[in-house]
C-alpha cells in the first residue's frame, strides 16, 4: 500500500527493456545518436509541431529551470501559482539556473491560477522601472500539485493574458500524460495551440527511469537551451540512455497508458474514500494524486498495517482526537494495484 509518490514505483518492463537493447554495441555521444533523432521526430509529429526543438534531459528539476532560463533574465518575474511546483520543490533552481530571477506568487482555487489573478500581479510589477524585478515570463503547472489539472482553454486564457503583457510562457508538465488523459484533448491542443511556448514534458513519474523532454515551440531559442544544459552538466555522455526511455514511453502510446492506469486508480481511491463517514476530498481528484481527509483513527489504522502516504501538511501530529480529521496525500502510479487500493481501504476501518 505506497501511496506516497509515483516516484516510489520501479519503471515499467518496456522502458527497462528499451535501456538493456540500447545498452547493445557503440552509439554516437551527447545525442548525436540516431535514437536520439527519432524521438526528437516522434515528439514532433505527437505534438503537431514540424519546426519544435527537443532536448532530453534526467530530471524535472533541469527541465524546469533550464527551461525559465531561456525565457526570462536574471532581473525577470516568474509568475506562477503559490503552491507550484517550481515554488514548493525546486529548492531555488529556476532562481539559480536563470541567475537570479523572482518568482512571483499568484493565487487561485486548487492550486490554479485565475486569469484575473495572474493579469493583477503583472500589472503590479515594475511599476518602479529600474527599481524593481521585470515582467518575465509565465509557468504553469500541468497536472498541478493539487492534484487538479488546466484544460486547454483555461491554458488559453492564461497564455493569453501573458501575451497581454508580452511574456512567454512555460509548462510544466512533469504529469503532463495524467493531465492529457483527463482533458481528452490532443498534446497540441494543451501546449502550443492554447499559446505555451516551452514544455517540460515529463517521463520519470509515469514510468521511466529518469527522462525528461523539452519541447521548446519557438525555435530561436533552442541554441541557448543546448548551451545552458551542457554548462550546467545535464548534458548525459551516454545518452542513448535518455533516448531509450523516451522512445519506448511514446511507443504505441504507452506514455497515454500508463497515465490512464494511474489516473483510474486514484478515481477509484477518491469515489470510495469520499463515502466514508467523517471523510471528504480536499481537492478535486483530476489526475493521479488524492487529497482527502478521514478522521485521526483511520489513519492510525492504515499506517499501522504498512501504508505509505503523507499527511498534508506534513505537520499533522497522529496523537489527539481520534475523530478529527487529517488531511492527507495519496498518489498513484502506473502500477497501482487494485488489492492495494481495496487493502487500504479495508484497513481504514480497522
Amino acid at each position: 500500500m505506497n501511496f506516497a509518490s509515483d516516484n516510489t514505483s520501479g519503471a515499467a518492463p518496456q522502458i527497462i527493456e528499451a535501456v538493456l537493447e540500447a545498452n547493445r554495441g557503440h552509439a554516437s555521444s551527447y545525442g548525436a545518436c540516431p535514437l536520439t533523432q527519432r524521438v526528437g521526430d516522434m515528439l514532433r509529429e505527437i505534438f503537431e509541431a514540424p519546426q519544435a526543438a527537443v532536448y532530453l534531459v534526467p530530471t524535472g528539476t533541469a527541465a524546469n529551470a533550464l527551461s525559465c532560463a531561456v525565457l526570462t533574465p536574471p532581473w525577470g518575474a516568474i509568475f506562477c501559482h503559490r503552491n507550484a511546483h517550481i515554488e514548493e520543490d525546486e529548492c531555488g533552481a529556476p532562481e539559480f539556473f536563470t541567475g537570479g530571477s523572482k518568482l512571483v506568487l499568484v493565487d487561485g482555487g486548487h492550486a490554479k491560477m485565475a486569469p484575473e489573478a495572474l493579469s493583477r500581479a503583472i500589472s503590479h510589477t515594475a511599476r518602479a522601472g529600474v527599481h524593481n524585478v521585470q515582467r518575465g515570463m509565465v509557468s504553469i503547472t500541468n497536472a498541478t500539485e493539487a492534484g487538479t489539472i488546466y484544460r486547454p482553454q483555461e491554458v488559453r486564457a492564461l497564455c493569453e493574458v501573458a501575451r497581454g503583457f508580452g511574456l512567454p510562457v512555460h509548462m510544466d508538465g512533469a504529469r503532463f500524460a495524467n493531465a492529457l488523459v483527463t482533458a481528452g484533448c490532443s498534446p497540441a491542443e494543451m501546449t502550443w495551440k492554447a499559446g505555451v511556448d516551452v514544455l517540460s514534458f515529463g517521463g520519470t513519474k509515469n514510468g521511466c527511469m529518469g527522462v525528461e523532454a523539452v519541447i521548446l515551440f519557438d525555435p530561436p531559442r533552442a541554441w541557448e537551451f543546448g548551451l545552458r544544459g551542457k554548462r550546467a552538466g545535464h548534458l548525459l555522455s551516454k545518452h542513448r540512455y535518455l533516448a531509450a526511455q523516451m522512445e519506448a514511453y511514446l511507443r504505441d502510446g504507452l506514455w497515454l497508458k500508463l497515465a490512464r492506469h494511474a489516473n483510474e486508480a486514484a478515481a477509484r481511491l477518491s469515489e470510495r474514500i469520499a463515502t466514508l463517514p467523517g471523510a471528504g476530498l480536499v481537492h478535486p481528484t483530476e489526475a493521479n494524486a488524492v487529497f482527502a481527509r478521514f478522521p485521526r483513527r483511520a489513519h492510525r489504522n492504515v499506517m499501522a498495517r504498512g501504508a505509505q502516504y503523507y499527511l498534508w501538511p506534513f505537520d499533522q501530529p497522529l496523537e489527539g482526537d481520534p475523530e478529527e480529521a487529517l488531511a492527507a496525500r495519496l498518489v498513484c502510479s502506473w502500477c497501482t494495484a487494485q488489492e492495494e487500493i481495496d487493502d487500504f481501504l479495508a484497513a481504514l476501518d480497522g
